[in-house]
């Protein structure tokens, strides 16, 4: 019972009562009322041995007060933290002591720690310091530990690495190093237009927008970014995000909120923002495969020709390269009643005359009902919007919790994206080496035979097929060849699929291509690895 919890003998120390402990310990029983810790009710106690892990421990606490002494060992161990005794073990004079990692492992074995304090110091230790830093983790430690080691395990555990960029030297970074995958496809995060209007604007602006959109944030760099994107789209209005993944996440619940009874279709291959945003929206859902508009056609048939329906697509597919078959599934939702919702992440900027995606390159942005972008991919700067007529975005505006309470991108930041909207609406120049240096790339590596996953737009993904090995080979490239490839495994690619995401820009050189494919050769005869056949280079 909590209010037995046993006294600790003094023997020379500094002691705590168990209960007393548990309040700094367990996360349950410090929230309790101060009269239910005194007396619980006996239905009150067994609530609370359910609901924590550490409670379910002393239902078989049951030693005399001999074994709850606490014996004095300053020489079992040197460090200063308290330490437990399991007195289940206890065996005449020996005392098993534990850890705190060691108490983590054995909290669901059924036997409860006394706590063993060596000096006053450790009392202090156990008042203050479990309490804010220590507390959760005596129990709950091992999940985190448990899940950590199975990413490790099954060498998915992902590391960062430090690639600082040079201006005015991308792709390659202040220590010489040529990035092979990063998202600012076209460069123009180093581009002399968007950085003059950065500086322009934290000269005249400072730094932060001050609040969300609604509470002072709102400045003349939100409302021009706006319109430029509205524009861009060839909608009547386009709403700013912090990013596009938070632009998805909210925007689709909140459509669900405004439309009773939807029901969403969703690619199998979409984005986990999209992913998310269709989960918490809590409607019923369907998921056809990938780019199949015929299992679409059948899954949209399945409901009645007046429920509310949307479909949830991409354009470019990042980590497959595929694009998606827009007209098709147009044609679908005017036959089937339904809106539409594309992603036009990785298509924004570097499609189109205007730089408006795969939809503006295919003239068909007028069929979609809500396009959604970034403004950290191809323009090279932050942020996400979505466009689409003018009633859609005032009400995503109005309800989207996303919006509503989220700081405003600063000014830099939108007077950049400014900056490089309208420079990527009239230039062409970026575009078009983009292309030519990703199809240069590409017949490199089929001529070699590397395993390249045929792809139809500016993504060149190269098939490898083990995440160990990936990682390795990844290291392998930037310690001995000054190149940064980062690994792509599970959950971003299907497990067996991992793969090197390669994406050229206008500002890698033939030699630079070159010297890729080179050191990537080096390395498959290193590892042993099988060169593609004609038949091997698709998934």
């Amino acid at each position: 019972m909590l209010h037995n919890a046993p006294k600790l003998v003094e023997s020379g120390q500094r002691i705590a009562t168990m209960a007393s402990f548990m309040s700094h310990l367990c996360p349950y029983y410090s929230s309790m009322p101060s009269a239910q810790k005194a007396r619980p009710t006996k239905k009150q106690r067994k609530a609370y041995q359910r609901s924590c892990p550490f409670s379910k421990m002393t239902r078989h606490y049951s030693v005399s007060a001999q074994e709850r002494e606490v014996v004095t060992q300053n020489d079992a161990c040197d460090d200063t933290r308290p330490h437990f005794t399991n007195p289940m073990k206890k065996n005449g004079a020996d005392t098993v002591l534990m850890s705190f990692d060691e108490f983590a492992k054995h909290c669901d074995t059924g036997e409860l720690p006394v706590v063993q304090v060596k000096n006053s110091s450790i009392v202090e230790h156990v008042g203050t310091s479990l309490e804010t830093k220590s507390c959760p983790a005596v129990i709950y430690r091992k999940f985190f530990s448990k899940a950590l080691n199975n990413l490790q395990a099954e060498g998915r555990y992902r590391v960062f690495k430090n690639m600082n960029r040079k201006r005015g030297c991308f792709p390659k970074t202040e220590n010489n190093v040529t990035m092979w995958c990063s998202n600012d496809y076209l460069g123009m995060g180093q581009h002399p237009k968007v950085l003059s209007a950065i500086h322009n604007a934290i000269d005249s602006n400072g730094a932060g927008s001050g609040g969300t959109r609604n509470i002072a944030g709102t400045n003349q760099y939100h409302i021009q970014l706006e319109e430029e994107l509205a524009d861009l789209h060839k909608k009547e209005g386009a709403l700013l995000f912090a990013n596009c993944y938070m632009a998805n996440q909210t925007t689709i619940p909140t459509l669900a909120k405004l439309i009773p009874g939807l029901v969403i279709y969703s690619d199998e291959k979409n984005h986990a923002s999209l992913i998310e945003g269709i989960r918490h929206s809590r409607c019923k859902k369907y998921v056809f495969r990938h780019n199949d508009t015929d299992h679409l056609k059948s899954l949209l048939q399945k409901e009645d020709i007046n429920t509310p329906k949307l479909i949830i697509f991409e354009s470019v597919y990042s980590m497959d390269g595929t694009i998606g078959p827009i007209e098709e599934i147009c044609d679908l939702a005017d036959a089937y009643n339904a809106l539409t919702f594309i992603d036009e992440v990785h298509a924004v900027g570097l499609y189109g005359e205007r730089g408006g995606g795969i939809a503006d390159n295919r003239n068909l942005m007028h069929r979609l009902d809500i396009i959604t972008g970034t403004l950290g991919k191809a323009f090279g700067v932050y942020g996400g919007y979505i466009a689409a007529d003018k009633v859609i975005t005032d009400s995503i505006r109005s309800y989207a919790p996303g919006f509503i309470f989220t700081t405003s991108l600063p000014p830099s930041v939108t007077s950049g994206a400014v900056a490089s909207v309208r420079h990527l609406k009239e230039s062409q120049i970026e575009r078009i080496k983009h292309q030519e240096n990703a199809q240069y790339l590409k017949n490199k590596l089929r001529s070699v035979g590397l395993p390249l996953m045929e792809s139809e737009s500016h993504i060149v993904p190269l098939l490898i097929g083990d995440p160990v090995l990936c990682k390795k080979m990844c290291d392998r490239l930037l310690e001995r060849f000054n190149i940064y490839v980062q690994p792509i495994n599970y959950p971003t690619v299907p497990t067996g699929t991992e793969r090197f995401r390669l994406t050229p820009g206008p500002l890698h050189t033939p030699e630079m291509m070159d010297y890729l494919v080179k050191s990537l050769c080096s390395l498959w005869e290193e590892f042993g690895m099988s060169f593609a056949t004609s038949n091997d280079n698709s998934i």
